[in-house]
């Protein structure tokens, strides 16, 4: 099992608690000898149809046991895995398997058939099937013991395929838990897509022996459900999620819980506020990106100030960097650097190792950021999407974040449209909760006063929906 890293993660785990809970989800609850005991029943099964070293598998399934279980019976036959959405439409799933390289798809029958199905797995509680691809070339042959393989999110451009080894999974698992401290008196109440979320949350939870109690779905009077049944210690969930548990009009509790992360988008600090004066808990920012894992988590400073995504974690190294790549001082605007351990081995395609693509050590994230004299990172936007207005410049998460704080509205993107004088200005986009009437001018004066003036939309427009990203991110045009 050397080159299997990942996977020793699970055997660590049922030897060290083999009757403790691993998993809640609308299935029951399941115990980690339990969970291991399946994913060997399905790895053997798929070891006989030709899973093993150099082959690639996508695993397509919903939120739940199954899923985890599907992916650790991967990458214990030593293949690679790729985890899928089963919201993927044919369209979707045809452009991976053109570009990702994989040899086989496996699903659980909540999505459409990706590929011809040419054997059924029977788990103890619902079935996987698996197709072939007819691909026969090896996987990333410029990779050393690849265990995951996932496309970054393709927000501003064409999406890349993002490798990682059982080493580097290993290190990134390590570095981030020196922060988070989870252990086995620990459960995560878990809402985000396990599609998007893997490496860095359940293999994770699962090597320090964390209990995963996975909401059914996303409505919040849901997860304060689960939260309270299972004794959850830690939320990690989108802004999305977030507001909508700050909504709730009933007067609920989460009293176990320790702490609530914000991840894959930015978090507006009202959210933040609201959420924070009805359950008594701040809510934590954290940067992640698939290149390196989770180097950034805002614990110490959230209740004063929810804007930032916070300090790097003690093991890595995060700079503000220039044009010419040199270090910025305090509070200055720059590309944010970072440099640690587990980082991504290589891109996919065309095949770029990792360090053909570091400069100075440091990945180049494409985001904007600026850092104070004590070291906490401000994200300010992504590069691609920044506007120019007059010379000044506004980055369309802050404007969002404003937007989407005013009730009623669901989502809402920022654009730069052009303009003769003053080069571009601000348009909103907007999807309104159904039933709710909403007065244009009421949003405009709200963000007048939160907003600087050269920030706040001159056009709005009301959309029924807006094209968002796997990973739940707001795609840009």
């Amino acid at each position: 099992m050397n080159n299997l890293l990942a996977y020793s993660v699970l055997i660590d785990a049922k030897n060290k608690w083999p009757e403790k809970f691993a998993i809640h989800d609308e299935l029951g609850s399941m115990t980690f000898l339990e969970l291991y005991n399946e994913v060997e029943t399905l790895r053997h099964q798929l070891e006989k149809q030709g899973v093993e070293k150099n082959k690639a598998v996508g695993v397509m399934a919903k939120n739940g046991r199954n899923f985890i279980i599907a992916i650790f019976a991967v990458i214990g036959c030593g293949a690679t895995v790729m985890p899928m959405s089963h919201q993927l439409k044919k369209a979707e799933i045809d452009t991976i398997l053109e570009e990702a390289g994989l040899h086989f798809v496996m699903d659980d029958r909540s999505g459409i058939l990706p590929v011809e199905s040419i054997t059924e797995f029977q788990l103890k509680k619902g079935s996987f099937r698996l197709g072939k691809t007819g691909v026969t070339a090896n996987f990333a042959p410029h990779v050393e013991s690849p265990a995951f393989m996932r496309f970054t999110s393709g927000t501003t451009g064409k999406a890349k395929g993002v490798i990682i080894s059982h080493q580097s999974a290993i290190e990134r698992i390590e570095g981030a838990n020196k922060l988070l401290k989870l252990g086995p008196d620990d459960c995560v109440i878990w809402v985000l897509p396990i599609a998007y979320h893997f490496v860095v949350s359940i293999l994770l939870y699962v090597r320090f022996g964390t209990a995963i109690a996975i909401a059914k779905d996303f409505l919040p009077k849901n997860i304060v459900d689960i939260s309270n049944r299972y004794k959850g210690t830690l939320l990690y969930a989108s802004p999305m999620q977030i507001r909508l548990l700050s909504q709730i009009p009933d007067k609920v509790e989460m009293n176990s819980l320790n702490a609530v992360i914000s991840t894959s988008a930015a978090i507006s600090p009202d959210i933040c506020k609201t959420f924070q004066e009805k359950y008594n808990i701040p809510v934590s920012q954290a940067y992640g990106i698939i290149e390196i894992g989770l180097p950034i988590v805002n614990y110490e400073k959230s209740a004063e100030h929810p804007e930032a995504v916070g300090f790097a974690l003690p093991d890595y190294t995060v700079d503000i960097l220039d044009e010419n790549n040199a270090i910025l001082g305090p509070n200055e605007i720059g590309n944010l650097a970072i440099k640690g351990p587990g980082m991504f081995d290589a891109y996919l395609s065309p095949a770029i190792k990792r360090d053909d693509v570091l400069v100075n050590g440091y990945f180049l994230t494409a985001d904007y950021a600026s850092k104070t004299v004590e070291g906490l990172i401000k994200v300010e936007g992504r590069q691609l999407s920044m506007i120019n207005v007059s010379g000044n410049k506004v980055f369309p998460e802050e404007v969002e974040g404003v937007v989407e704080s005013y009730p009623g509205i669901l989502h809402a993107r920022i654009s730069g449209v052009p303009h003769p004088l003053m080069g571009q200005i601000i348009q909103a986009e907007i999807v309104i909760e159904n039933g709710i009437e909403i007065d244009i001018e009421d949003v405009l004066t709200y963000c007048r006063k939160r907003l600087s003036t050269f920030k706040v939309p001159q056009k709005v427009l009301i959309v029924e929906e807006l094209t968002m990203t796997g990973s739940g991110k707001i795609r840009r045009v």
